[in-house]
C-alpha cells in the first residue's frame, strides 16, 4: 500500500480548478433515492403517479494517480434496493404491497443492481465507466446515473460535459460550499428517438429543465440534489399535456474506516486485479426498450376495432380513436403483417385501412402500400387516391416517400385525375421536407425540377394547372416568376389559379415585382381581366403592407368597376377596417382623402360581400371564419370562398378553405355577361385547401351539354369532396433521465372528416342555392410514460369533439338588385376530456386513478353583416309569402 497520506482540498479557494477528493482509508456511506412522478403540468406532485428506488450506496478511493492527485478510480455499490410508492398510497392500491425488492426486479437483475462499478475520475470530470460488460441495459443505465451525480468542477464556469445524458453544455456556479450545476438538455448529443408535427399549432410544446445543487463538506460531497423536469403541452389547447419530474438525492450518512489504496502506476493495472469481468463502457446511456408480452397481434386489434372505422361512422370520435390506435400498432409492424390485412378486407373498410397505414408512415407501411397499389390499374382509383391525400396530410415525411412518389409519377398512371393528385401531393412534400431543412436533399431538388421543367414544356391547360396546384403547394420562392407570369399573361382559371397561388406566399416574399404585377392585373393596365383574377390581385395588395399610393388607386377604381365588383371591392375595404386588418392604418389615412371617401364611392349597390369574423378567442389560440361571395351581374354566383384560420401569437394555420366557382352561366336565364367574360365556357367546380394542403379540384360540370345534362338529371345532392381519416398531431419523444429510466411521451390526434359541397339552379323560381357542408370528428390520445423495466408509471390523456359546419347561400335572381342570403351554422357540439394515472407491474398489478368531464358548446349562427341579415328576412318572407299556392 502507498500513499496513505491525508488530503484536504477546499473547493472555495481562488482560482481552484480541480474536482472533489476522497481520502483515504475512508469508507463514505449515503442514503441514495430516485424518484419520478408523472401528472398533469399544474398539478401537485402530492397526487402523482409515480415510484421510487432507494439504497444505501458505499464509495470508496481504490486508486490514486502517484503523479497526478486530481486523478483518483472511486468504486460506487449500492446496497439494500427498495422499490416502494412515490406517494403513500392505501393497502389495497398499493402495487407493492406484499412484495420484495427481489420479487419486483427479479433476482438476477437485483444482483447486477447491487455489482460495484468504478468510475475514473480526472480533475472532478469521469474519465471512464467500468462495469461488467453484459448487464441488463436498464440496471446499467440506473447505476450510470448515480455515478453521473458524482461529475463535478469547483469553479464557476460552462464546459461541455458528458454523462448519462450524452454530451450536454453544462454550467455551473460556485458559492463558498455549494454548488449550482445547470445541464441544457436541448444542447444534450445521443440517440434520440422522435418526431413532431409539421404545423407548429397542431404540434407539442416542450420544456426541459436540469439543476443539480452540491454541499460540500472537507473536499467531498456532504449531500446532493438533482431534479429534472420535463413539460409537454398541446399548443392549441395547453390544459391537454403533461410533466414528468426526475428527482435524486444523495446524503452523506456516515465516514468509517476503509480499506487502503491500490499500488499501481497505471488505473488498467488496478481494475485487473480487482475483477478482470470489469471493463470500459460509455458513460452515456443506453437505449432500452421493454417488450410487450400480452400486447394484441395486428389482425387482432384490427379485428376489435374495425366496426368503428366503417363508411357510416367516419364522423364520430371513435371513428378517430380506432384510427390513432391503429397507426400505433402498424407502427410496430412488418410488411407481410401490413399486407395481410390490406389483402383481406373488404371494399367498404379498405379506404380506411389505407388512410391508416399511410399516415403510420413508416418504412414497412410505406414499402407495403407501393406493393398493394397498381397505379396502372385505373379500377382502384378511390384506394390509390386515398393513399395519396393520406401522403399530402403526412405528419414527418421521409425523402423516400418523395422519391416513391416521384417515380410513381414519371412511370405508367392509368387515371389521369390520379397523375394530377399525385404531382399535387409531391408539392405538398417539398413543401414539408424544404420546412425542416430538406430542400438541398436529392429527391427534393428532383421533384422541383421535375414540375418547373414539365410546366414551362405544358401546352395543354389541364397540365398547366396539374402543375400549377403542385406550387401552390410546394410555395418555392423560386417559382413567383413563373406564378406571375400565368397570373398575368394566362387565361381564365389559369390566371385565377396562379393568382390564388401567390396569395398563399408569405408577404416577405411578395416583393416589389409582384406588387407591380398585381397592381397591372387589378387595373388591366396590359390586358383585361376576370373580376375574380382582379379581386385576388386586390387582396394580395391589401394583405401585404400595402403603400399609401396602392391602397388610394384601389379606392379611387371603385365606382368605376363593373357593379358587383365595385360592392365586392366596398365590402373588402369594410372588412379591413372593421376587423382591423394590418393594412387597416394605411386605409384610414387615405379615407381622409375626401377625393376616395365619399357617398358617391360608398353607396353603391349590388349583392356580392366579404366578411371577417371570430369563431373562438382563446388563451391558447384563436380562429377566424371569413366568408367572400362574388356575383356576376346578372345575378349568378362567379365565386364563393369560405376561409377557416386557427392562429397564436406566432403562428398561423389555414385549416379549411371551401371555394365554389361559377362561369359562362349567364346563357341559362338569357342575361348579358360582364366585361371581359363574353366567351368563357359554362362551369362549375369545387377547390378546397385542408389543414394547408390543396386538394384536386372537383369540376360539378364543364360546357354547356354537360350542364344541361347535369341540370336535368340533378338530385340535389352535394358532392363529396374529401372523405377520410387525418392524422393532424404527431408527436413522440424518447427521454432519458438522468435517474436511469427512460420517459415516452407521445400524443396523437386524429380528425375523421366529411366535406361535401354542392349547387342547385331552379330556372321556375329563378333561384340558384350553394351548399358547404363540414362535418368533422376529433380524438386527441396523449400517454406520457417511465418505464424501468421492472415497474411503468404514466398518465393517459383524452379530448373528443364532434361539429357539423354548413355554409347556404341563396340567391334570387328575379329582380335586380337580387336577393342573397348567406347562412353559416354550427350544431351543438359535445366536447369530453378524460384523464387516467397510473402504475404497474409486468404480473398485471396496476392502480389507475381516472378523471373526466364533459360539456356541450352550444349551436350557433354566425353573425355576417346586417345587410345581409336583412337580405335573409326578405329572401325566407318572400319563400313563405308564396306558399299558399299557385298564384
Amino acid at each position: 500500500l502507498v500513499n496513505t497520506k491525508m488530503l484536504f482540498v477546499f473547493p472555495f479557494q481562488t482560482g481552484h480548478t480541480t474536482g472533489p477528493s476522497l481520502n483515504n482509508d475512508k469508507l463514505y456511506k449515503f442514503a441514495y433515492s430516485a424518484e419520478v412522478y408523472v401528472d398533469q403540468v399544474k398539478a401537485s406532485l402530492q397526487k402523482s403517479a409515480g415510484y421510487r428506488i432507494s439504497s444505501g450506496v458505499d464509495v470508496n478511493l481504490l486508486w490514486r494517480n502517484p503523479d497526478n492527485d486530481d486523478d483518483q478510480l472511486v468504486k460506487i455499490t449500492m446496497k439494500d434496493v427498495q422499490v416502494e410508492n412515490v406517494n403513500e398510497r392505501p393497502p389495497d392500491k398499493n402495487i407493492f404491497k406484499g412484495k420484495s425488492t427481489e420479487k419486483i426486479i427479479g433476482k438476477e437483475y437485483l444482483e447486477a443492481l447491487q455489482r460495484p462499478i468504478m468510475v475514473e475520475l480526472v480533475r472532478g470530470k469521469i474519465k471512464t465507466f467500468y462495469s461488467y460488460q453484459n448487464e441488463p441495459g436498464f440496471t446499467q443505465n440506473i447505476k450510470r446515473g448515480l455515478a453521473s451525480l458524482f461529475q463535478l468542477q469547483l469553479h464557476s464556469g460552462s464546459s461541455r460535459e458528458v454523462d448519462i445524458s450524452g454530451k450536454c453544455d453544462t454550467t455551473y456556479n460556485v458559492r463558498q460550499d455549494q454548488v449550482t450545476k445547470i445541464k441544457d438538455l436541448d444542447s444534450c448529443e445521443i440517440e434520440k428517438k422522435g418526431f413532431t408535427s409539421h404545423n407548429k399549432i397542431l404540434d407539442i410544446s416542450t420544456k426541459a429543465t436540469s439543476a443539480t445543487v452540491y454541499v460540500l463538506e472537507d473536499s467531498f460531497i456532504k449531500s446532493i440534489k438533482a431534479e429534472e423536469n420535463f413539460v409537454f403541452a398541446l399548443n392549441y389547447r395547453r390544459k391537454t399535456g403533461a410533466k414528468i419530474v426526475s428527482k435524486q438525492r444523495l446524503e452523506l450518512k456516515s465516514v468509517q474506516a476503509g480499506t487502503g489504496l491500490i499500488a499501481a502506476k497505471q488505473v488498467a493495472g488496478v481494475i485487473k486485479t480487482l475483477d478482470p469481468n470489469y471493463v470500459a463502457i460509455a458513460l452515456e446511456a443506453e437505449p432500452v426498450k421493454s417488450e410487450c408480452k400480452k400486447c394484441p397481434s395486428l389482425s387482432e386489434h384490427w379485428k376489435n376495432i374495425r366496426e368503428q372505422m366503417h363508411p357510416d361512422k367516419l364522423s364520430k370520435p371513435d371513428a378517430a380513436k380506432s384510427f390513432l390506435s391503429f397507426i400505433q400498432n402498424i407502427r410496430k409492424a412488418t410488411k407481410e403483417e401490413i399486407l395481410k390485412i390490406i389483402k383481406s378486407e373488404n371494399k367498404e373498410l379498405l379506404p380506411q385501412v389505407v388512410d391508416a397505414v399511410t399516415s403510420a408512415q413508416t418504412p414497412e407501411s410505406l414499402e407495403a402500400m407501393l406493393e398493394f397499389l397498381d397505379f396502372k390499374d385505373a379500377s382502384t382509383f378511390i384506394l390509390q387516391e386515398r393513399f395519396l391525400y393520406a401522403c399530402g396530410f403526412a405528419s414527418h415525411p421521409s425523402e423516400t416517400l418523395l422519391k416513391s412518389l416521384t417515380e410513381k409519377f414519371k412511370g405508367d398512371v392509368a387515371s389521369q385525375e390520379i397523375r394530377e393528385t399525385l404531382v399535387i401531393v409531391m408539392g405538398a412534400l417539398i413543401r414539408k421536407l424544404c420546412d425542416r431543412d430538406g430542400c438541398k436533399l436529392p429527391a427534393v431538388v428532383e421533384a422541383k425540377r421535375l414540375i418547373l421543367n414539365r410546366l414551362e414544356k405544358a401546352s395543354k391547360d389541364d397540365n398547366v394547372q396539374m402543375y400549377l396546384l403542385a406550387l401552390k403547394n410546394a410555395l418555392l420562392p423560386e417559382a413567383i416568376p413563373v406564378l406571375l407570369k400565368y397570373a398575368e399573361s394566362g387565361e381564365g382559371p389559369i390566371s385565377s389559379l396562379a393568382a390564388t397561388a401567390l396569395q398563399r406566399y408569405d408577404p416577405s416574399f411578395l416583393t416589389k415585382e409582384v406588387k407591380e404585377t398585381m397592381n397591372r392585373i387589378y387595373h388591366q393596365t396590359r390586358k383585361i381581366h376576370e373580376k375574380t383574377v382582379r379581386t385576388t390581385a386586390a387582396a394580395i395588395l391589401l394583405n401585404s403592407n400595402p403603400s399609401y399610393m396602392e391602397v388610394k388607386n384601389i379606392l379611387l377604381s371603385i365606382g368605376e368597376l363593373p357593379m358587383e365588383m365595385n360592392k365586392y371591392m366596398l365590402s373588402m375595404i369594410q372588412d379591413i377596417l372593421r376587423f382591423e386588418m394590418p393594412s387597416s392604418k394605411t386605409v384610414r389615412q387615405v379615407l381622409k382623402d375626401m377625393r376616395a371617401h365619399n357617398y358617391d364611392r360608398f353607396s353603391k349597390m349590388g349583392s356580392s360581400s366579404a366578411y371577417t369574423g371570430y369563431i373562438t378567442r382563446g388563451p391558447d389560440v384563436s380562429s377566424t371564419y371569413s366568408l367572400d361571395i362574388l356575383y356576376s351581374g346578372s345575378g349568378i354566383l362567379r365565386r364563393s370562398n369560405m376561409n377557416i384560420r386557427v392562429f397564436d401569437r406566432s403562428t398561423d394555420l389555414h385549416a379549411i378553405q371551401v371555394v365554389l366557382e361559377a362561369q359562362g352561366l349567364e346563357s341559362i336565364i338569357a342575361a348579358t355577361p360582364d366585361e371581359g367574360e363574353e366567351n368563357l365556357d359554362s362551369f362549375a367546380g369545387m377547390s378546397a385547401i385542408l389543414f394547408g394542403f390543396q386538394l384536386r379540384p372537383v369540376t360539378f360540370f364543364q360546357g354547356y351539354g354537360d350542364l344541361m345534362s347535369k341540370m336535368l338529371s340533378a338530385t340535389g345532392d352535394p358532392m363529396n369532396v374529401v372523405k377520410g381519416l387525418v392524422l393532424l398531431t404527431d408527436f413522440l419523444q424518447e427521454i432519458q433521465l438522468q435517474s436511469g429510466p427512460t420517459a415516452r411521451a407521445e400524443f396523437m390526434g386524429g380528425l375523421a372528416i366529411d366535406i361535401s359541397g354542392g349547387m342547385e339552379f331552379s330556372l321556375w323560381y329563378r333561384e340558384s342555392k350553394t351548399n358547404v357542408k363540414n362535418r368533422v370528428a376529433m380524438f386527441v390520445a396523449g400517454n406520457t410514460e417511465v418505464d424501468s423495466f421492472f415497474v411503468k408509471t404514466g398518465m393517459e390523456t383524452t379530448l373528443e369533439t364532434e361539429t357539423a359546419l354548413d355554409f347556404i347561400s341563396t340567391v334570387q335572381f328575379s329582380q335586380y338588385p337580387f336577393l342573397v342570403c348567406m347562412q353559416m351554422d354550427r350544431v351543438d357540439s359535445p366536447f369530453r376530456t378524460r384523464m387516467s394515472k397510473y402504475e404497474s407491474l409486468p404480473s398485471g398489478r396496476r392502480y389507475t386513478a381516472r378523471r373526466g368531464k364533459a360539456a356541450t358548446l352550444a349551436g350557433n349562427e354566425y353573425p355576417l353583416h346586417q345587410e345581409n341579415s336583412n337580405m335573409c328576412k326578405k329572401v325566407f318572407g318572400a319563400k313563405s309569402d308564396s306558399a299558399g299556392g299557385w298564384f
